[in-house]
């Protein structure tokens, strides 16, 4: 899947006119893992190490 950086996911969230701090979504990855995992074995978002974040390309098929 396509790898999204923590900028452009606080843009996408929050938009450009709105300092948030990028640990903030960090913070919010983590709360949304732990919800989406509760019924699946394997985590869906994938850390790019150094760049974001990404969907598993399965999990996002709907496989």
């Amino acid at each position: 899947g396509r790898v999204f950086s923590r900028e452009q996911l606080l843009d996408g969230v929050w938009g450009m006119d709105v300092y948030v701090d990028e640990r903030t979504v960090d913070v919010h990855v983590g709360r949304l893992r732990k919800a989406i995992n509760r019924a699946r074995e394997r985590d869906p978002i994938r850390t790019v190490r150094g760049s974001g974040y990404a969907f598993d390309d399965r999990f996002a098929a709907g496989v």
